[in-house]
């Protein structure tokens, strides 16, 4: 069962956050996103509360005020020790203190620190921000309001003091104190097809007759117990487009905020490949902790994770190309591998990992991704195979910086896609290692199926890419463009480039425009693209292109807390001062000061919980009494009563957690057995599982069970008895997957590919003769095309 909660007090009798309002506006593919948190104080003392939260780590937060009794407070960024020292003194002095940090460790984690609330008083925190939206491999965009805040493991000492390891309760979702309600208008010149989400939705209202403008919102009474998920679909998305933007009036000309800057998106149409290329080493690193015992989704049928990364493995293998280079990690506190270094793909080394797949378990403890990953970059490099490294993880990590830095260090001999899994895994983490190795990041949530997403990564990496990009400006004489973003020249089918750059020099006065160049290369061939775009643009009170350059800018400079020199800290806090948007190194801090009532005397003790999806692990609470301070102030306190904070939430389970884990494995089981969809599922990977390396199947008595028929009648009905059989075989597995299985067409294509080219190598005229005698046997239709004739 998943657990959420909000802010309550130690008697569970009073509930300072009240609800949550959210407005969101998505243009094209950049949303921008007003959260007004409604905080009161029902008790007879004043109260320090804080809000721990997740947002995505591509989040630009560039805002946060309090309205306080019609008063609005408009906070400031400053540099993050400051105001923390600045926020201590204003509560000691008896003012109202508002703060806003972005944790040391992770930048998809933020607190909310709401400081002296008197008695009987209603206070609104509003913070701001706004953020590109990623494409889902159907060309869909992903908005996401994350609910889910998982515990993380920690990778050092040092992360022992993030914000979240505070220990918290947790409130079962039929108990949530507080709503959250959201209106989103989305608006695209390409038209907008439908939107979909995994929360009820109002009726979907057309604000244009061209329906170029929609507005939907979340059904009354939501409560925040899951993430909130958007899927918005255009008719258009593939055209190349720039947009420039006005700088602000009081900067500089000549900077980052006062000089104009353009944002230029490309995302090429193009074609699926049917190319299998036979190089490559290909890594996958399998998390085997115990929050793999989870289900996938609440849903009550909702297959274990690990489960279907064993699934999501088996598939995996059975589609590499002959001739590559494979291995298989699993890691937790500690980690294994199947092979002490990589080995070459064939039909013995395939057979001997799909065995240890078979016996796979959530057992190694913790999420120690750190050591696998340096185990498999010290390897010796395979030469002609190019290193594909796929992380399959629910991304609780505290240190997320660290892992990412490490990613970054070894990006020149490797690329990274990497899977998040669950509600809650870090984006900070699955975004980050994806990023800088030039890879994808995929999240797996509600009714997605991890198999699903990694094999399409997996096309993706066995396709031709779009390679040697580049860009050219004409622009009028005296006006220039510096790029902002970091080199990036190659993209994958279905991956979009977002490139930011500064214009700089004189703007002409009168209407005229410049002009962008694509050029690339796919297959070989050379190829360009132009957009024509206007250089006398609005202005936008946002500042919202502006506020993504410079966010785009902190996470290349920004290598956390204790990864990046004085140097780079000194200019990383300059940028976000600058452009307002908040980074690790900085906090927003607002002073209420006509407030001045001295607090007397301690508060009443609190538990301060947050939103988690329930794992194998026991859950533990650190109480914390007395008039609470920022949540630095309160890990001092918890290491001076010597807590070891993070170590208690990832001990091995105890018995009567082990008896509780049994039932869930009995319970998935018995409903997989019990439904029907599970069942076909189920047959649908044994006919996987005895398909051989090269794409081929044996004719057997396993093929005959599974096709429900006996072998004696597929042996009569062969029509080429001098033949190979495994041909006959072949056919009849490939027949089978289109009439049973095509709505998971999308896992099993690449293994059909590897069949389909076998049966052209081993029976190529025979093969129309063999398909229409197959048809006949399995009374299914023929369908020529899939065989290529």
């Amino acid at each position: 069962m998943e657990h959420y909660c909000g802010l309550i007090t130690g008697n569970k009798e009073s509930v300072p956050l009240k609800s949550i309002s959210v407005t969101l506006t998505i243009n094209d593919f950049v949303a921008s996103v007003s959260a007004t948190l409604n905080y009161e104080n029902e008790e007879k003392v004043p109260l320090e509360a804080f809000f721990v939260f997740p947002m995505d780590e591509d989040s630009a937060v560039y805002s946060f005020e309090a309205l306080v009794d019609g008063k609005r407070i408009v906070a400031e960024l400053q540099e993050k020790m400051q105001a923390h020292s600045i926020y201590e003194d204003a509560l000691s002095q008896g003012h109202q203190a508002y703060l806003l940090e972005e944790d040391d460790y992770s930048r998809d984690v933020f607190s909310c620190n709401v400081g002296n609330l008197q008695p009987g008083a209603k206070v609104a925190v509003t913070l701001r921000y706004v953020q590109e939206l990623p494409l889902e491999t159907d060309g869909a965009l992903r908005y996401v309001l994350p609910a889910i805040l998982n515990p993380r493991y920690q990778l050092s000492e040092q992360s022992a003091k993030s914000c979240l390891n505070i220990k918290t309760p947790i409130e079962p979702s039929e108990d949530l104190p507080y709503m959250l309600s959201m209106v989103a208008t989305i608006t695209s010149q390409h038209g907008i097809e439908r939107v979909q989400s995994n929360c009820s939705l109002s009726p979907m209202q057309y604000l244009a007759d061209d329906k170029t403008s929609v507005q939907v919102s979340l059904a009354e009474g939501h409560k925040f117990d899951r993430d909130v998920e958007l899927l918005i679909y255009y008719n258009e998305v593939h055209s190349p487009s720039v947009a420039v933007e006005m700088g602000m009036q009081d900067m500089k000309p000549d900077s980052l905020m006062g000089a104009p800057s353009a944002m230029v998106s490309f995302y090429p149409n193009v074609p699926e490949v049917e190319t299998s290329k036979a190089c490559g080493e290909f890594v996958f690193l399998m998390d085997r902790s115990a929050s793999m015992e989870s289900p996938m989704n609440n849903q009550k049928d909702s297959q274990l994770r690990i489960e279907a990364a064993k699934e999501t493995l088996l598939l995996l293998l059975k589609s590499l190309p002959m001739g590559c280079y494979f291995n298989i990690y699993g890691f937790g506190s500690s980690f294994e591998k199947f092979f002490p270094e990589s080995v070459k793909y064939t039909q013995e080394t395939m057979e001997q990992a799909v065995e240890r797949v078979k016996n796979l378990e959530a057992d190694l403890g913790g999420t120690e991704i750190l050591k696998p990953l340096r185990k498999i970059y010290k390897a010796p490099s395979i030469p002609g195979h190019p290193l594909q490294l796929f992380v399959f993880t629910d991304g609780e990590v505290s240190d997320t910086f660290t892992v990412i830095n490490e990613v970054l260090f070894n990006s020149k001999k490797h690329r990274c896609f990497s899977f998040g899994i669950g509600e809650g895994a870090s984006t900070s983490l699955i975004k980050g290692i994806a990023r800088v190795t030039g890879g994808m990041a995929e999240f797996i949530t509600g009714k997605d199926r991890m198999q699903t997403k990694a094999l399409g990564s997996l096309k993706l990496a066995l396709n031709s890419s779009v390679d040697d990009i580049s860009l050219s400006w004409d622009l009028p004489p005296g006006l220039l463009a510096c790029i902002l973003s970091p080199e990036q020249t190659a993209i994958f089918r279905g991956q979009r480039l977002i490139i930011y750059a500064q214009l700089t020099g004189t703007m002409p006065q009168e209407e005229s425009s410049g002009e962008v160049c694509f050029k690339y290369t796919f297959k070989g061939r050379s190829l360009e693209n132009r957009v024509t775009f206007s250089l006398q643009p609005k202005t936008n009170a946002s500042f919202t292109i502006h506020r993504l350059a410079a966010k785009s800018l902190i996470q290349t400079k920004d290598l956390g807390f204790h990864e990046t020199s004085e140097k780079v800290k000194e200019d990383v806090v300059n940028i976000s001062i600058q452009s307002g948007v908040l980074s690790s190194f900085t906090a927003f801090l607002a002073i209420n000061k006509e407030l001045n009532q001295p607090v007397q005397g301690p508060i009443a003790q609190r538990e301060i919980p947050r939103p988690v999806m329930s794992t194998s692990r026991h859950s533990y609470k650190v109480k914390l009494c007395g008039r609470k301070g920022s949540i630095w102030r309160m890990i001092r306190q918890c290491e001076a009563a010597d807590l070891q904070l993070g170590e208690l939430e990832f001990s091995s389970p105890g018995k009567r957690n082990a008896e509780s884990l049994s039932g869930t494995k009995k319970s998935y089981s018995s409903n997989k057995k019990n439904d029907g969809k599970g069942f076909r599922e189920n047959v649908f990977m044994q006919l996987i599982s005895c398909q051989k390396g090269n794409g081929s199947w044996e004719l057997d008595e396993d093929l005959a069970r599974i096709l429900c028929t006996n072998l004696e009648d597929i042996m009569t009905a062969n029509p080429v008895k001098d033949g190979d059989p495994s041909t006959w075989a072949t056919v009849l597995a490939v027949l089978w997957l289109h009439a049973n299985s095509e709505d998971l067409k999308c896992e099993w294509e690449l293994l059909e590919r590897k069949a389909v080219a076998w049966l052209h190598d081993h029976a190529d005229s025979s093969i129309p003769m063999l398909v229409q005698a197959g048809s006949n046997l399995l009374k299914l239709p023929v369908i020529p095309a899939v065989f290529g004739f």
